[in-house]
């Protein structure tokens, strides 16, 4: 389980550098009143006051100070490239341990020209941004604790330097190889944790049974004879499935094959269904006020933007979605009559602001048909983009309805895809083999004449 667990963390690790350009390493930040942050601050308090202790003796005790110039000597090391011999000669000439020992029992060690040293080797390695951070070490030269503190602080930050430059010159070479790379990890993991797809294997399954029960009703039969089942094609419940992750129930178990982008796909979530409610109600305020507010395309991305501001966080567990469409409803009043108004028409009646209201309210409801009508044309487009040859060249064909968030729609549609691209081509086999266990070891035996052809040919479209 160690070796599987240190195998998903390096998957998860180089999945994150190749599809998220703007990943980086951060220092740690703990909570400020977490136990964690208190035990870690006592810690160190008491090292540090440990340290004061020793170097205020008369004589002075130099135990800690040698522990801690190691250590910076070491990390100082460790920024070298392999061909700064020079460098890593003085290095090691100037911070010379032993001799440093032997200097502190005879109490001739300077401390202070040895923070010199050090501070100077910084600013000779660190980026330019940390160039300030260097020189702020001056300032702390009076007090030898304080001092030790500050360069542990910067060399800190240096170390999360290297971190990031070092991901960045991985990444290219990471995304030349991302597919053979990820695949060739996850089986690993699979070889020793045989059940690491029992999820994604449910996944698809769920997909399967809801295809079959659209083709083959209960107590019917859609076969050329009598007990006889079609089969769907495999593309099909593929894209079946992906689309499914679009109405995921967080509380579900993830399938282990999207894991690595459970977050990415979770927030596109969140807000497409943002953007349903959003287009739901532009949909009502058209179909109400007619050719009154036609072709005004800066009337349309007032009325959307400010719909969408007073949505924003519909998906916390504490949000009054239905309050919030009480404050949308006030609003596209206000603004349709200004509008109106505007253009010579009369503002809105009271009977006509408490009808548009109530419809933008009963969008909450289920079955309500203009929510019913948007979900299903977004996932008629989202189904289409799954099945396309080319899915990025058809984005912005949206459905009718939907054009009101055409641009948003198709941005949030091309990460989307991007996603399920890159997923099908590293998982593709597993799902090929989970496939063939599910429509043919798992199904009664078919005849030939009701079997799709194109289960035979998922292994060469995702391999």
């Amino acid at each position: 389980m160690m070796s599987s667990g240190k195998d998903l963390s390096n998957l998860t690790l180089a999945h994150e550098i190749i599809v998220n350009r703007d990943f980086h390493v951060e220092p740690p930040k703990l909570a400020q009143n977490s136990l964690e942050k208190l035990v870690r601050d006592t810690v160190h308090r008491a090292y540090w006051d440990v340290l004061a202790s020793e170097l205020d003796a008369q004589p002075p005790v130099y135990g800690h100070a040698i522990k801690l110039l190691e250590e910076i000597k070491e990390i100082l090391l460790s920024f070298l490239n392999p061909g700064a011999n020079r460098m890593r000669t003085q290095i090691s000439e100037v911070l010379d341990m032993e001799l440093i020992g032997q200097q502190a029992a005879s109490d001739t060690v300077d401390i202070q020209g040895l923070a010199s040293y050090i501070i100077s080797t910084m600013g000779k390695l660190c980026a330019p941004v940390r160039d300030e951070e260097v020189k702020g070490l001056q300032e702390a030269r009076g007090n030898v604790v304080t001092l030790f503190k500050e360069m542990f602080r910067v060399l800190d930050l240096m170390k999360m330097d290297v971190i990031n430059f070092t991901i960045q010159g991985l990444r290219p070479e990471l995304q030349r190889q991302s597919v053979e790379y990820e695949r060739a990890k996850f089986q690993s993991i699979l070889e020793k944790t045989p059940s690491a797809l029992d999820h994604t294997t449910s996944w698809i399954r769920g997909a399967l049974e809801e295809l079959l029960g659209v083709m083959s009703p209960p107590g019917q039969s859609s076969g050329p004879g009598k007990g006889q089942r079609a089969l769907p094609g495999p593309f099909l419940v593929m894209d079946t499935a992906f689309l499914r992750i679009l109405s995921w129930d967080p509380a579900t178990l993830f399938p282990e094959t999207l894991m690595t982008d459970e977050g990415r796909l979770l927030a596109i979530q969140k807000e497409l269904r943002q953007l349903e409610v959003v287009a739901q109600v532009l949909l009502i305020v058209y179909s109400a006020m007619g050719g009154a507010i036609q072709g005004l395309p800066s009337l349309a991305e007032r009325l959307k933007r400010m719909t969408c501001v007073l949505l924003e966080g519909m998906h916390s567990p504490d949000f009054a979605l239905e309050e919030a469409l009480r404050g949308v409803s006030a609003q596209l009043c206000v603004e349709l009559s200004r509008s109106l108004t505007e253009r010579g028409y009369p503002a809105l009646s009271p009977a006509l602001q408490a009808t548009l209201t109530g419809q933008v309210l009963s969008v909450v409801q289920e079955g309500n048909p203009i929510r019913s009508l948007v979900e299903e044309r977004v996932r008629q487009y989202f189904l289409s983009l799954l099945s396309a040859p080319a899915p990025q060249s058809c984005l912005a064909t949206v459905p009718a309805g939907l054009t009101s968030v055409r641009p948003e729609l198709a941005s949030l549609a091309g990460r989307f895809m991007a996603l399920v691209d890159f997923n099908r081509r590293v998982y593709g086999p597993f799902y090929s083999r989970i496939l063939k266990k599910l429509m043919f070891d798992d199904m009664p035996p078919q005849p030939p004449s009701s079997i799709c052809i194109g289960c035979f040919c998922l292994c060469y479209y995702y391999v």
